[in-house]
């Protein structure tokens, strides 16, 4: 208890240099987290990918198209259990601003594929059974203020014109890394339009979703949809839905990289900071030491002092910075929705927080302490005089 209360009163000695001191950790800890959270958005579509499903495009890119009859070839390769497919729709909700993924996709097949997507009994049927109905994620609805039975219009920017749909239902995650601010209509309403308008681009869809039975044979049965179509018009690529989803994110990999090598420098500047703050700390309290030497004390008892009051101002700092993470999560995430549907503050973010405010505290005291442990107690006393 006493050496408890010593700290706490050391720390509290210099209230300023100590207030800052933590104000910086605070600062630098609530930046690591949300750059560590930027990290995690970006790679949440991969996350959430399920093993049960791979994705069919096109061999050469995914703007180019598959003819809609590769359903019934996939749908009979041994380990394939149920098949869908997608076209993206690109369209815009009265300006372009308000950027949301849409998709035309089989509604039947491709609910089946995603049970994350929770929809109540009544709106999945209602989805079904009306061609121009759409179900949209609660985020998206709660956005723009969409109920249950609203006409929604897009504007198409890949398929001219105006397109309108009912909502037929608001769907929910499963989990908190769903994503919540998708668009879906019937790839059916999209062809019979596209049939009149764009006849070359009728019958095709963008990409096939594939249920397999056994996780373990995914690239076995990748490779047996890609010969089946070798030679074809229209060559096909099948990955898992991880590998699909991480080629996009490879995209942008450079700027992941900078995010993730900013975060460790913001950690090593508040280390360099903390680290100056205690070598001020132990340069006063030379004298101080000499004194407690005199009395008895050892060196793991002066070196306890000095990391125990080091830790403790790393771990007020990291608390606060812990606090201040959720609500400034929260306000970035409403901020750019658009590009971050899923930001959340992950356990494995908290747990980094924690390591590094003890990992800061400790090297903040390294060399302070063995600049106290090596200073003898004559040297120490003549501060005194």
């Amino acid at each position: 208890m006493f050496l408890l209360k010593l700290l706490f009163r050391n720390t509290l000695r210099h209230k300023i240099r100590t207030t800052l001191t933590i104000i910086a950790i605070a600062i630098a800890i609530l930046s690591f987290g949300m750059l560590r959270t930027v990290i995690d958005a970006w790679y949440a579509g991969v996350e959430a990918a399920s093993a049960n499903r791979l994705v069919t495009r096109n061999a050469i890119s995914l703007i180019f198209y598959l003819p809609i009859s590769y359903k019934e070839k996939i749908k009979s390769v041994p380990g394939v259990s149920l098949v869908s497919y997608g076209n993206w729709f690109g369209g815009i909700y009265i300006d372009e601003k308000n950027f949301f993924p849409n998709f035309a996709v089989e509604p039947k097949g491709y609910l089946e594929l995603y049970p994350e997507l929770v929809l109540s009994d009544k709106e999945k049927k209602d989805f079904l059974m009306d061609r121009k109905g759409s179900i949209a994620g609660a985020k998206i609805a709660n956005r723009f203020g969409w109920k249950v039975g609203d006409t929604i219009v897009l504007k198409g920017t890949i398929f001219p014109g105006k397109w309108d749909f009912v909502l037929r239902g608001i769907y929910k995650g499963k989990d908190k890394n769903t994503d919540e601010s998708v668009f879906m209509f019937h790839w059916d309403y999209l062809n019979e339009v596209v049939k009149k308008t764009m006849p070359t681009f009728a019958d095709h869809t963008g990409y096939f979703v594939i249920g397999i039975k056994d996780p373990t044979r995914a690239g076995e049965i990748s490779r047996a949809i890609d010969l089946t179509f070798k030679n074809s018009l229209a060559e096909t690529l099948t990955e898992t839905e991880k590998a699909f989803n991480l080629s996009f994110v490879a995209m942008t990999e450079a700027i992941v990289i900078a995010i993730k090598i900013v975060s460790y420098v913001v950690i090593f500047i508040i280390m360099a900071v903390s680290a100056n703050t205690m070598a001020m700390t132990v340069r006063e309290r030379t004298s101080e030491y000499a004194v407690f030497k005199t009395l008895g004390f050892r060196d793991y008892h002066i070196a306890g002092m000095i990391f125990g009051e080091s830790i403790m101002i790393s771990a007020i700092g990291c608390f606060l910075g812990i606090i201040a993470t959720f609500p400034s999560a929260d306000a970035f995430s409403s901020a750019l929705s658009n590009y971050f549907p899923v930001f959340n503050i992950s356990e494995e973010t908290l747990i980094m927080n924690v390591v590094i405010s003890v990992i800061v505290g400790l090297a903040a005291g390294i060399f302070p302490t063995l600049r106290a442990m090596n200073t003898n107690i004559a040297d120490g006393l003549r501060r005194l005089v």
